[in-house]
């Protein structure tokens, strides 16, 4: 049995007019902690304005080189082929189009509505295309639990008083040689 949370993948909206982008993940027991547990750990510096969190396990996730695969192709023609007679929801699409080490975001780039995720995965790549995209995730929208527009005020306006600093502002640490923790120590009872 395994006694590990589930785990939630985080998304976070700078302002009203940025994309939601993938900031990292928290486990919680249900979608309600997830949310506050994504609110304590990437909403507590300044620039937040909603937040989305989704079960990992409701996310289909495509790389670029599963998606150009023969078998992966067919899959997805096929998917196209047999949901057109299901009932369509809506899904919301994410994409990642840099590899570099700095900017590994996972974007959302809008909805398509489908029948399956694989529809919806089929149906993204022919409305956003494929161009330099490395992994797609596809995800139903009812699968995602946000913050709400009154949640602004308490949840993320006290972090915008907060003086944030990158961790290089702090300089470097080092080890410290046996003179060096030895002059500490001398220091210290001197005191």
């Amino acid at each position: 049995m395994d006694s590990q949370w589930q785990r939630f993948e985080v998304f976070k909206q700078d302002t009203p007019t940025q994309l939601h982008q993938n900031v990292g993940t928290v486990h919680a027991p249900d979608a309600e902690i997830a949310l506050l547990n994504a609110r304590d750990v990437f909403g507590r510096r300044p620039s937040c304005v909603s937040l989305w969190v989704i079960p990992e396990r409701a996310i289909l996730s495509a790389t670029a080189e599963e998606l150009a695969a023969d078998g992966v192709q067919q899959a997805l023609a096929a998917a196209r082929a047999t949901s057109t007679d299901q009932p369509l929801k809506t899904y919301q699409v994410f994409q990642k189009k840099s590899q570099k080490h700095t900017m590994t975001f996972v974007l959302h780039v809008g909805e398509v509505q489908a029948a399956t995720p694989q529809h919806a995965l089929a149906q993204a790549i022919e409305t956003y295309g494929a161009t330099n995209v490395f992994v797609w995730w596809v995800c139903a929208a009812d699968a995602i639990t946000q913050s709400d527009e009154s949640d602004v005020a308490s949840w993320f306006a006290p972090a915008n008083d907060k003086v944030y600093r990158q961790q290089s502002y702090y300089g470097n640490v080092k080890r410290l040689s046996r003179d060096e923790r030895t002059q500490i120590t001398q220091k210290e009872e001197a005191r």
